[in-house]
């Protein structure tokens, strides 16, 4: 199967080597993101022997174009950012495939590990599935999902989601070849899924009226190599980048954002509900931590 990969970044580079290795699969060329074209899949272009086509605009009748000339079975889609229309998902003799770290039709959109923590998921899953006019709403091909442990945090559910999507892209590449791919609409598993929005700047404060678990999840979700959780005390900005629950912590009524105890083991906070320790704080190192001190609401840490 002739294949042609449109990629970026980490995600990209385990996937393609699988499918490299595989007899299989020919791969004709490479099209990286067109801002900053992704130098190690420039090197494997190279080791290929195959075309580098940092496109500006991929659906261009030029674009078009040079892509057709290649004749591929299968274009296929990992962390590309371009928007795809008719014309060029119509192009390649089997379609155009996305694979997602996403389970499919939930967690649709951006950043959906750290939206899969911050929600306190049990599981995240990886789909293969047809790229069609929607934001991954097309028919599922393959999809598996693993679980969330309270010892993930984005760092480790990025590099076993890496792991894996390279996994389910390559296993729906092979049904596809053997031509076994039974194509599952999305609302044949729920009829509405949801979307997931880009995280940015300035989405990091901790909202200290949130319940413990919800922020020990928000503290995992975008610790490194994410921006890292922010708070304030006394005026100065910290990055939260480590929290943990504590065992037996009671509800009551407080002042959350407030220091209620110190000890070598982190700063315990108050929360809307409970405690929270905080294990690893990085900002000022001549603040001192006190109780009775408050930590700032994100609403009034700007």
């Amino acid at each position: 199967m002739k294949i042609g990969y449109f990629a970026d970044g980490r995600w990209s580079h385990l996937a393609l080597e699988k499918i490299v290795r595989d007899e299989r699969f020919e791969i004709l060329f490479i099209v990286p993101r067109s801002d900053s074209p992704d130098p190690l899949l420039r090197e494997w272009a190279k080791r290929l022997g195959v075309d580098f086509l940092p496109f500006r605009n991929i659906n261009s009748p030029d674009s078009l174009s040079v892509l057709e000339r290649f004749g591929a079975d299968l274009f296929v889609s990992m962390s590309f950012d371009q928007i795809l229309k008719r014309s060029i998902l119509e192009l390649p003799k089997h379609g155009f495939i996305n694979c997602h770290a996403g389970a499919l039709p939930f967690y649709r959109g951006r950043n959906v590990l750290n939206w899969a923590l911050i929600n306190d998921a049990s599981e995240f899953g990886v789909t293969v599935h047809y790229v069609d006019e929607g934001i991954d709403t097309g028919d599922i091909i393959h999809q598996r999902t693993a679980s969330i442990r309270d010892s993930d945090t984005y760092a480790t559910l990025l590099e076993r989601a890496e792991v894996l999507c390279a996994d389910v892209l390559h296993e729906a590449l092979i049904q596809l070849a053997a031509g076994a791919v039974r194509r599952r609409p999305q609302a044949d598993i729920h009829p509405v899924g949801f979307y997931c929005g880009r995280r940015r700047p300035g989405d990091e404060w901790v909202d200290w009226n949130w319940p413990s678990r919800r922020i020990f999840n928000f503290v995992r979700a975008i610790t490194s190599p994410g921006p890292c959780a922010r708070t304030v005390l006394e005026g100065r900005e910290l990055q939260i980048r480590r929290a943990a629950l504590i065992s037996g912590a009671l509800d009551y009524v407080g002042t959350p954002g407030e220091i209620v105890g110190v000890s070598d083991a982190g700063i315990v906070v108050k929360t809307g509900d409970s405690t929270i320790l905080l294990a690893d704080i990085a900002g000022d190192a001549q603040l001192r931590f006190r109780i009775g001190l408050r930590f700032g609401q994100a609403s009034i840490s700007r």
